[in-house]
């Protein structure tokens, strides 16, 4: 039996095992034991989503059973390895010691402080999903005790948030927190302005890896945001209630450090050559050059493909390179085939700043292209489905399409609230065109007789020779007064006074009011058509098309289709524009000029 151990579920572990597993499924004896210490595998370029409360943590942890559950020939093993023996092929755990032929290293960066004093005692990371939890609850915390706190200068520091480095990580976490912290501000009845957010880098500019182009457009979306950029301005010092920045103490209680990563703890007294903040020197073929069973996948590899001056990066898709990579070099040395050198093609970055706004440049190695904004925020979602497909299938691909665009709150996605599980009226959307379409054709067809004679009354039966009116199925002009809805006799007593009433005479004829109120049906038709299409007041439009239908059915006029009209017009009277309609944006600005009324405050004449 051969033993393929696999260590870290991180990136490049989850991705290399569930490759072998595959493309080992038909060789009953080999094994492949998957060794973590958590029970899960972590999102990691996903931790600011959770930490700043734009997603539920379930968002960024998948459990490691779900992902190898349909595969037999891989265990999943939870335990700390704090030793590797590399020439007695053993592990040794904190549970148990570990043989394997094959092995693969995984395990991933922590955080460096680069022996800046008092940053690993006083300052928030960014890591792991633990991480992430701590921060949210720290950061509403903040705003809990602001909201009480008397003294200008102990609010000022609970409202003040730093975040350190100026990469990829810190830039999308300080897009969050400028989203989270305004959420935070009104839910505890705090002046936005009073908080302050900082992000500090001592390179000389943010996002150094992206064209011009775009750290200009980073940079000028997060002013726009209010966040406060302090670059080529080293951190000498963190302590417990302030940081000092370029030689300025700012005084917070929120220090986040994102500046940069180094090897794993295991890294640290794992018995190879190592370079460039503990990651391990592997060959051509990304195995330890002495011991050529060992593999190396991810962050924790340090390779200079041929032709490059830099080693890899330490980003998802070189574990999304290095994975296949090494899954077909074991599976070459178990079946005698030929092994391939690492040749990586890296198709460029992403950064999001905040949940609508994003910078991206893509491509192939010879030609990126670069987006911002929406676009470039749907394409980081667009790769994250994909790698998703690939570790959990579809059933995480759901989950994601739930905690990033229905499940969201505060309209903090790039689809902002339009699909929302708060209110079904997605489902409904289609309903109400439908029945707009419907309105709209029926008020134009009839628009061009009231313009061709406005005299010409077909909208209000003729008075018939028996006395009676609208509600007679044997009125003139009623072609479809054969197939009418029924009307109870009360309903038609009531008709028929109103009627005599209003527009008939004594000879029978039509009165004045008459042609107006014909005119005005067959534009209430029109107007309550285009409000249903566009979704604008669709809850007053939707209400209207009722009443319509109940006066048309009382007259005695409605053929059996109204019923349709009248049931579907209940449907949508819960607000179906307020998705994928015009109500989306214009029920909110109405409602907060309604909330300043003085009249409506004096009254709560409002709903929060």
């Amino acid at each position: 039996m051969k033993q393929i151990v696999v260590l870290g579920g991180g990136y490049g572990g989850v991705l290399t095992a569930k490759k072998l597993a595959k493309r080992l499924k038909k060789q009953p004896d080999t094994r492949i034991v998957l060794i973590d210490k958590k029970p899960y595998h972590t999102l990691l370029t996903e931790l600011h989503e959770v930490a700043a409360g734009r997603v539920d943590e379930s968002n960024i942890k998948i459990e490691l059973k779900d992902i190898f559950g349909g595969f037999r020939n891989v265990e999943v093993v939870l335990d700390n390895i704090s030793d590797v023996d590399f020439n007695a092929r053993m592990l040794k755990g904190e549970r148990q010691t570990y043989t394997y032929d094959y092995l693969v290293i995984g395990t991933g960066s922590k955080p460096t402080y680069f022996g800046i004093p008092g940053a690993d005692r006083h300052a928030f990371t960014l890591w792991s999903f633990d991480d992430a939890i701590r921060l949210r609850e720290h950061t509403m915390n903040m705003f809990r005790q602001a909201a009480r706190e008397t003294d200008p200068a102990k609010r000022k520091a609970l409202l003040t948030f730093v975040v350190v480095g100026g990469g990829f990580t810190g830039v999308e976490m300080i897009g969050e927190l400028a989203e989270f912290t305004k959420q935070l501000a009104r839910d505890n009845h705090i002046d936005e302005r009073d908080v302050t957010l900082h992000l500090a880098d001592m390179m000389p500019t943010i996002l150094g890896n992206l064209p011009e182009s775009l750290i200009k457009k980073s940079v000028k979306r997060l002013q726009k945001m209010g966040v406060v950029i302090s670059t080529g301005s080293p951190i000498t010092e963190v302590k417990e209630e302030s940081v000092t920045v370029g030689g300025k103490e700012i005084a917070t209680r929120t220090v986040i450090w994102t500046a940069g990563v180094e090897g794993s703890e295991l890294m640290e007294t794992i018995d190879a050559e190592k370079q460039g903040r503990n990651r391990i020197i592997t060959n051509d073929k990304l195995q330890l050059p002495n011991h050529e069973n060992v593999y190396v996948v991810g962050d924790n590899i340090f390779y200079i493909p041929e032709g490059e001056q830099r080693p890899v990066p330490q980003m998802v898709e070189n574990a999304e390179n290095s994975a296949p990579l090494i899954t077909h070099n074991i599976v070459a040395d178990l079946t005698g085939g030929t092994k391939k050198s690492y040749k990586p093609a890296f198709h460029g970055m992403m950064v999001s700043i905040g949940s609508r706004y994003g910078v991206a440049s893509v491509g192939t190695a010879n030609k990126k292209f670069q987006f911002s904004g929406w676009f470039a925020m749907a394409i980081k979602h667009l790769i994250n489905i994909v790698y998703l497909i690939q570790v959990a299938g579809l059933y995480k691909v759901w989950q994601y399409w739930l905690n990033e665009f229905t499940l969201v709150k505060n309209n903090r996605s790039i689809l902002g609230g339009h699909f929302a599980k708060r209110s079904p009226n997605i489902w409904l959307v289609p309903l109400r065109i439908f029945v707009g379409c419907l309105w709209l054709k029926e008020g134009l067809d009839k628009l061009s007789k009231v313009l061709d004679d406005p005299g010409n009354i077909f909208l209000i039966p003729a008075k018939v020779t028996d006395g009676t009116s609208g509600a007679s199925p044997a009125a003139d002009g009623a072609a479809e007064a054969v197939e009418a809805l029924s009307v109870p006799d009360w309903i038609s007593g009531i008709v028929d006074w109103s009627m005599d009433l209003m527009f008939y005479k004594a000879d029978g004829s039509f009165t004045a009011l008459a042609p107006v109120f014909q005119t005005g049906m067959v534009l209430a038709e029109i107007v309550i058509g285009v409000l249903l299409v566009v979704g604008l007041f669709t809850a007053p439009a939707a209400l209207l098309s009722v009443l319509m239908g109940v006066m048309i059915w009382s007259s005695g006029m409605a053929a059996p289709e109204m019923i349709w009209y009248m049931l579907a017009g209940i449907a949508l009277i819960g607000g179906a524009g307020s998705t994928i309609g015009l109500d989306y944006y214009v029920y909110p600005r109405l409602l907060r000029r309604w909330k300043k009324l003085r009249f409506v405050k004096r009254w709560y004449l409002y709903s929060k």
